[in-house]
């Protein structure tokens, strides 16, 4: 699958990005019973195919180990948009703080390796509440 994302991307077909978080955080909510809020803060600017892949990729892969280690958490989806770079962050709260998710796919080891490729920076790991997930890319017109 990522194979055939990753010729599209070469190809110019569609890649899938931050536009495509909300659907994430539709299918979080049909999936559990809890409360999954997404907040948008500035207006989205154009963003390497590297850094739409990887914002998308890291809202996905949070929101499944949410779904896996802290089925009863609140999840709290940020995207925040400057001129010279874009964030995400994922706070998943259950009231209880959690060790860090781990188990077979890419998980965090993959999320990381993404933001590095997008020039980015990850930074993932428990709070006194839950888990955070916090990915930082440069847009375009940041990484010129």
């Amino acid at each position: 699958l990522e194979a055939r994302q990753a010729i599209e991307a070469l190809r110019g077909e569609a890649v899938p990005g931050p536009k495509r978080i909300a659907d994430l955080v539709e299918e979080h909510r049909r999936a559990t019973t809890s409360h999954c809020e997404l907040t948008i803060e500035g207006e989205p600017v154009r963003l390497s195919a590297e850094s739409s892949v990887a914002l998308y990729r890291t809202a996905q892969e949070a929101l499944s180990n949410v779904r896996k280690h802290a089925t009863a958490a609140e999840v709290q989806v940020r995207m925040t948009w400057e001129q010279d770079r874009a964030r995400l962050v994922i706070d998943s709260s259950d009231g209880s703080s959690y060790e860090t998710p781990s188990g077979s796919g890419y998980g965090l080891t993959g999320m990381s390796e993404r933001a590095q490729l997008a020039g980015g920076s990850l930074l993932a790991g428990p709070t006194d509440r839950g888990f955070r997930v916090e990915l930082e890319v440069p847009t375009a017109r940041g990484a010129e």
